[in-house]
């Protein structure tokens, strides 16, 4: 990020300056909306878009529903993924990547659903995997990343003691560091997500995408697939980024609030039923303020009685998603919008949580 180049072909996972995340020399033009009929049904039909060829390791990731819930607001159902969440957009770049680089080993750090997404392309890839979890971490999610034949390293502490656990192991010799946060492939992974919502809509996005952060690998992907349609001249306008965090753990809403281009007086992370999200440090900081700020969007924060009360309204919709993938839903389904058209992510399945509270 201060201007260092990394070689592709290299196992370097940081920036070896300020240890600092990378970020990918890339700037694709996507196919016109007619130039994608009768491609194929996942998100390797946005091939320009993608830093790779699409890889042996596919499970048909991606083109998932948008359904309306109410007001002008839509929920494109993520959980519906091959490993129930959107973090197979990512994780397939990311295996594609080290079946390509041959490491002796792959390892990654996550609260449980990157972590999972991981171990299932890994497995798909043969390629062995370790994946550092955090004390608390689901037990549902530990089972599946388990049975996808994953070594598990349950940490001490909380999202962040894993994460850096995972680091030092990221630094032994022939290791790929399949992080969602620092490696960049992923978050061209994750902007499927918006290429298939102009899709979906017809060559044209909502006003506002609704976006969970916790490390903001969803939110920064959004960015570059909206400067790349952007650019294209695939839209006109670009839509305002609403970044959503919990309450309790809500760094970058509390530094935007503060008008603060980076996290200002972090403290630490508070027990919240959006795990997925609770993220004191993110590294990709000063990116996602940026990113937020450029759109004209805002942050908004969500209570836990709000997130709980969320995912009850989704269930009683016929949508079982797990407590952290409703907060976009508890942040503006109470009219916050206005009459505003909104995309949001319902992001992984109910059953790798079970409901908040229970």
């Amino acid at each position: 990020m201060d201007g260092t180049r990394v070689s592709a072909e290299s196992l370097a996972w940081c920036c070896p300056v300020c240890r600092g995340p990378l970020d990918l020399d890339f700037a694709p033009t996507p196919a016109s909306l007619k130039s994608l009929a009768g491609r194929v049904n996942s998100l390797w039909r946005y091939a320009e878009c993608l830093p790779l060829p699409a890889p042996p390791v596919s499970l048909g990731e991606g083109r998932t529903p948008l359904v309306p819930l109410k007001d002008g607001v839509s929920a494109k159902l993520d959980f519906l993924m091959p490993t129930l969440s959107f973090k197979d957009r990512g994780a397939v770049l990311l295996a594609g990547l080290a079946l390509r680089l041959g490491p002796r080993q792959v390892v990654a750090d996550s609260s449980g659903n990157a972590g999972t997404a991981v171990a299932a392309y890994c497995a798909r890839a043969q390629l062995p995997c370790t994946v550092y979890v955090p004390e608390g971490t689901s037990a549902k999610k530990l089972e599946q990343i388990g049975a996808h034949g994953a070594r598990l390293e349950v940490v001490g502490g909380d999202r962040e003691a894993a994460a850096l656990a995972a680091r030092e192991a990221a630094d032994e010799e022939g290791t790929f560091y399949a992080s969602h946060v620092f490696n960049p492939y992923f978050l061209h992974g994750t902007k499927t997500y918006v290429h298939e919502v102009w899709e979906d809509l017809g060559g044209r996005l909502p006003e506002v995408l609704v976006l969970p952060v916790g490390n903001g690998t969803l939110l920064l992907g959004a960015a570059l697939a909206v400067a790349e349609l952007h650019a294209a001249g695939l839209i006109d306008r670009r839509p305002a980024l609403y970044a959503v965090q919990a309450a309790a753990v809500a760094p970058l809403a509390h530094a935007w609030d503060e008008g603060a281009d980076d996290l200002v007086g972090v403290t630490p992370a508070a027990p919240t039923f959006a795990e997925g999200i609770a993220i004191p440090r993110p590294p990709r900081a000063r990116q996602i303020l940026r990113a937020v700020r450029e759109s004209g969007g805002t942050f908004l924060t969500v209570t836990e009685d709000r997130i709980r009360h969320a995912q009850s309204d989704l269930a009683s919709q016929g949508l079982y998603v797990e407590s952290t993938g409703v907060a976009c839903w508890a942040a503006v389904r109470d009219g916050v919008l206005g009459s505003r058209t909104a995309v949001v992510p319902l992001c992984g399945a109910g059953a790798k949580t079970g409901l908040a509270g229970a």
